[in-house]
């Protein structure tokens, strides 16, 4: 089948706890209406994997993982500054949320699928050193390190519409010319993390190759449409051999943590514009990541029209 989507129980591992905007349901939400549509019976389901601690070491410091471990044991504290509490086996969660990433990029370079979709993954906030909102290690900077290092695959298009800025993403490749990355965002100045704005375009060499679109509390549909074509043209414009999608669900109307009011037929419309570019580009090659999204709801109705819109294309 040209498409792979991940789902089982060591995925819904990763999250924290009964009540928490990041809960363990997530999952089941997105899944439930995953086989009410019948997509169970479109695409090929594939089993979480977990990850190794060589993995963790392409993008994260040997003294962070450490530190994740220790705070994995206990369950006790945070893993940042007062958003990221650690949990019993939350290392062993964030393994798998890595390794099932790396899976589907394996299946894709051996030709077993085109396209790859892992709802629980897109992990944006967390920097190299240390988690940040709710995220504990970054996949998508694993994804993009071991794209290069063990693949020898160098132009990647990250492209992200979670409503929070990916700047766990963008400050690791800030200063890389061969990371073309595409943000649309709520604006740093009304929610977390604060930055993404649009003068931050990269540095050095990679001077132009990030482009940062913050958009307006209440943006909706149609502001996500007028500013589309810019993403497609830079992706377009950077050549990439591979792209990954973070496809957050928390910039549709109705999320409780967030101020954004798209719906998911922009998720579709993104997911549909970039495969065509991957199709264009990279032999077809893109990983759809869930990224955020708080009201479950959204979630299933986004993530679901990114996998039917990965089927159409």
């Amino acid at each position: 089948m040209r498409v792979r989507l991940y789902h089982g129980e060591a995925l819904a591992a990763y999250g924290f706890g009964s009540g928490h905007p990041f809960g363990h349901d997530r999952q089941a939400a997105f899944w439930q209406e995953a086989l009410r549509q019948g997509l169970d019976r479109q695409a090929e389901i594939g089993a979480p994997v977990p990850g190794t601690e060589d993995d963790l070491a392409l993008f994260h410091s040997a003294d962070y993982i450490a530190r994740v471990r220790r705070q994995s044991q206990s369950g006790e504290g945070y893993l940042d500054f007062g958003d990221t509490p650690a949990f019993p086996g939350v290392f062993e969660a964030g393994l798998v949320v890595v390794g099932t990433v790396l899976d589907g990029l394996k299946n894709i370079l051996a030709g077993r699928c085109q396209r790859v979709f892992v709802p629980i993954a897109g992990l944006h906030h967390a920097r190299r050193d240390t988690a940040a909102g709710f995220c504990v290690f970054n996949d998508i900077g694993v994804l993009i390190e071991a794209l290069r290092r063990r693949h020898g695959i160098q132009r990647v298009a990250y492209v992200d519409i979670d409503a929070h800025h990916g700047d766990g993403v963008f400050y690791a490749f800030e200063d890389d010319p061969d990371l073309i990355f595409a943000d649309i965002h709520e604006d740093g100045r009304y929610l977390y993390p604060g930055t993404g704005f649009a003068n931050e375009t990269g540095t050095g060499a990679a001077k132009d190759t990030k482009l940062n679109i913050p958009l307006e509390p209440g943006a909706d549909d149609a502001a996500f449409h007028r500013v589309w074509p810019q993403v497609e043209e830079f992706v377009r414009a950077g050549c990439p051999e591979f792209i990954i999608l973070q496809a957050g669900a928390d910039s549709i109307a109705g999320d409780p943590i967030t101020h954004m009011q798209f719906t998911p037929a922009a998720h579709a419309h993104a997911t549909s514009r970039l495969c065509a570019l991957a199709d264009e580009f990279c032999q077809g090659r893109i990983i759809g990541l869930g990224g955020g999204g708080y009201n479950r709801a959204n979630l299933a109705a986004a993530w679901t029209r990114v996998v039917q819109a990965m089927l159409a294309a």
